[in-house]
């Protein structure tokens, strides 16, 4: 979900960096529907790449070709009713929130250059309500929640199970 962020190269960086990335109106939804309807129709699409450096679109492209599973994620996937509505198997990953703090800290700092004063500020003023706001709320449409995240394995099988029940019908 993160490659749809909108772009905006006509508004300055300071602009840019004052956006709430954590809000569904981030996102380019119109383009994630569309290549997300053409890759469940058989087609590849070329998806575009985020750059959290300068809050901007780069010029890269990746092509992302059909296959018959089509694995979407990103923490506001079932906040966008018409993007939910697109996804056959819902699953919600449940991640503690100290364990969801820390992570972002280490990739912001080490990954995306941001200081730990930045990332603090913007946990507090976008990243926690918006959480509690959209995110938090959207479990509800999940049809298989998984709480702590990749280290359940009964909830990866019955993952799979379900992918490939899907994938038999």
């Amino acid at each position: 979900m993160d490659a749809y962020y909108k772009n905006n190269p006509d508004m300055p960086f300071e602009e840019r960096a004052k956006i709430n990335y954590d809000h569904p109106s981030a996102f380019d939804v119109d383009l994630m529907l569309e290549q997300l309807r053409e890759l469940k129709n058989g087609k590849t699409v070329m998806t575009p790449v985020y750059d959290f450096s300068t809050h901007l679109r780069s010029d890269e492209r990746i092509a992302a070709e059909s296959r018959r599973v089509i694995i979407v994620e990103g923490i506001l996937l079932f906040a966008i009713p018409e993007i939910a509505d697109e996804i056959d198997i819902k699953v919600f990953v449940d991640t503690d929130a100290d364990v969801r703090i820390l992570r972002r800290i280490l990739r912001d700092v080490n990954e995306r250059g941001r200081s730990l004063d930045s990332v603090v500020k913007q946990y507090l003023t976008t990243v926690k309500p918006m959480h509690e706001h959209f995110i938090e709320p959207s479990k509800r449409y999940a049809d298989i929640i998984v709480p702590e995240g990749g280290q359940n394995d009964v909830a990866i099988n019955m993952i799979v199970d379900a992918i490939k029940k899907k994938m038999s019908d």
